[in-house]
């Protein structure tokens, strides 16, 4: 892999232990929280695949619906592709091939716009972006801290603990990790919920900043936020951007 000199960004990567953890609804919740707290916060979607835009049902929509920013979607998703793999077999499918410094360019705009950018992977740290690339890779090319959202039921331990030693691999700091209920509550009854938190930790050393409920209602901005506040530890997520527009 070619190094690729990216121009500093002030923001989180979000990342997962898997896909369809609930990394969008985690990532347009803590933008929403930002926002309401009079920082001009944005989002960035790098890459998505899975469906189309102008489908509603893409993330880049979700989050823009979700937050309220004012932008088109292929402003936040500038690489966006229909089949449901994984990025570098999605986009080899569309006749694109993706090179790492794409990815960073398209990001440029944004952060010319925005104080800081929430930015959401798509799937799991060890995703392939390009022939030689991870979606690790991308995050350690930005230089900015990952918040990793894991599911909260049996399993979690294992993903996120693997998860947490990749990122670490590859130097990349890690601020803490949010559970999401997800579906959960059609599951089963599952023992493990009430304990994953504490083994994480424990395993970990990282801090788990919260449990994502499973939303009811509709995902507003409003209801992201009075969610964040209920279930989320906020700090460490504001500190961490405090600390890089000091130039920490």
């Amino acid at each position: 892999m070619n190094k690729v000199k990216a121009e500093p960004i002030r923001g989180l990567f979000v990342t997962g232990t898997d896909t369809g953890v609930g990394k969008t609804v985690v990532t347009a919740a803590i933008t929403a929280m930002l926002r309401a707290e009079g920082l001009n916060a944005g989002v960035w979607k790098p890459i998505q695949t899975g469906a189309p835009l102008g489908s509603g049902l893409t993330d880049a929509e979700r989050l823009l619906k979700s937050t309220g920013i004012n932008e088109q979607p292929e402003a936040i998703a500038p690489f966006t592709f229909e089949a449901p793999l994984t990025p570098l077999l999605a986009a080899k499918q569309a006749g694109v091939t993706l090179t790492l410094e794409q990815l960073i360019a398209s990001g440029e705009p944004l952060t010319k716009r925005y104080e800081a950018l929430l930015i959401e992977g798509a799937g799991g740290v060890a995703v392939p972006l390009t022939d030689d690339t991870l979606m690790a890779d991308f995050i350690s090319e930005l230089r900015i801290p990952a918040l990793l959202v894991a599911r909260s039921s049996l399993g979690t331990i294992n993903h996120t603990l693997l998860t947490a030693s990749f990122l670490r691999h590859r130097g990349i700091p890690i601020i803490g990790v949010i559970l999401n209920d997800g579906e959960l509550t059609e599951l089963p009854e599952d023992p493990s919920v009430s304990t994953n938190a504490q083994l994480i930790e424990q395993y970990s050393g990282l801090k788990v900043l919260g449990r994502f409920p499973r939303l009811h209602t509709e995902a507003t901005s409003e209801t992201l936020i009075h969610t964040v506040r209920k279930t989320i530890q906020y700090a460490p997520i504001k500190e961490a951007l405090a600390v890089q527009a000091m130039g920490g």
